[in-house]
């Protein structure tokens, strides 16, 4: 098929890959523009604008969709589908309506649950026993379109890195199909329930800092969900800490003072040992290896 890909970061370029291997046409990228990134603040292409610069695709960078201009250009393409995957922007309806057999979109999370921006992120966050990947036709409405196929997958003790990684890989393979599908005019499509409707708000910066008064299994979740970007965080010792992985186990104490030497910590209801932590401006470490120059004894308070 002759097709538009429209995405932005990392978790889109598996599925670009895959398109491209199963020998689409692809008339165009679309990605947001360039940003200032990293420490330098240097403008960067996204992921998605490289990966297809490296394939030969052309790419446009229009800051919005709204306009007749870009409406335009986009109805020039004569597209039989659009693949969005992460993209960033809203699809006007003209944008919508301009492939001839429609837009379809990848999310990451069992539609209805986890419509929004932060799927993946909210999934791990609330405690979800498994999450997934979900192929959509596009509507006006925020991910709430009939959905084509499904993959299923266990969250189980994954982090936010760990379970966006494997989510892109099943999506990539699932839009495949999907659109294998869509080409022999096999694809089936059935209406999301109207029940089990949640939203995946963008992570906030407060929500980042860790409140020891809540129970460790609860903290747990949140670490997880937010490792290792955002990273949630507390200080230790008057020094802003990334905590990136940690263990619930038995323990009780006041909320947030260490239980013994090894970094284990009190929650409101049992207690957190933390594996994996992050100083501001050094490399993620193992709590064992951080401790061996950096002592937190037991007994003081984190905040």
């Amino acid at each position: 098929m002759r097709l538009a890909f429209l995405g932005t970061p990392d978790f889109a370029t598996p599925t670009l890959t895959e398109l491209v291997g199963q020998g689409h046409d692809i008339a165009a990228a679309y990605s947001q523009p360039a940003r200032p990134r990293g420490r330098g603040l240097e403008t960067e292409p996204s992921p998605v604008a490289k990966a297809a610069a490296n394939f030969g695709i052309p790419v446009r960078t229009p800051p919005s969709l709204k306009n007749a201009d870009a409406q335009a250009e986009f109805a020039a393409l004569e597209l039989d589908v659009a693949i969005v995957v992460a993209y960033g922007l809203l699809l006007p309806k003209p944008i919508l309506d301009a492939p001839k057999l429609g837009c379809f979109n990848l999310h990451g999370s069992l539609l209805p649950r986890w419509r929004g921006a932060a799927p993946i992120q909210r999934a791990i966050m609330a405690g979800d026993a498994d999450t997934g990947v979900m192929v959509m036709r596009m509507e006006e409405g925020l991910d709430t379109g009939p959905v084509l196929m499904a993959e299923r997958t266990p969250i189980g003790r994954k982090t936010y890195g760990e379970l966006h990684d494997e989510l892109a890989r099943l999506g990539a393979d699932l839009m495949a199909r999907a659109m294998s599908a869509v080409v022999l005019g096999q694809a089936s499509e059935r209406p999301q329930p109207e029940e089990g409707v949640t939203y995946a708000k963008k992570i906030l910066k407060e929500e980042a800092r860790i409140d020891w008064t809540k129970p460790a299994r609860e903290l747990d979740c949140l670490i997880r969900g937010l490792s290792p970007v955002p990273g949630a965080w507390c200080e230790i010792k008057g020094e802003r800490v990334k905590i990136l992985f940690a263990d619930p186990v038995d323990g009780k104490g006041a909320p947030g003072e260490t239980l013994d030497n090894r970094l284990t910590v009190a929650c409101g209801d049992g207690a957190l040992r933390l594996r994996s932590l992050q100083r501001p401006g050094k490399s993620a470490m193992a709590a064992d290896d951080l401790l061996r120059g950096y002592t937190v004894p037991k007994g003081i308070k984190l905040s």
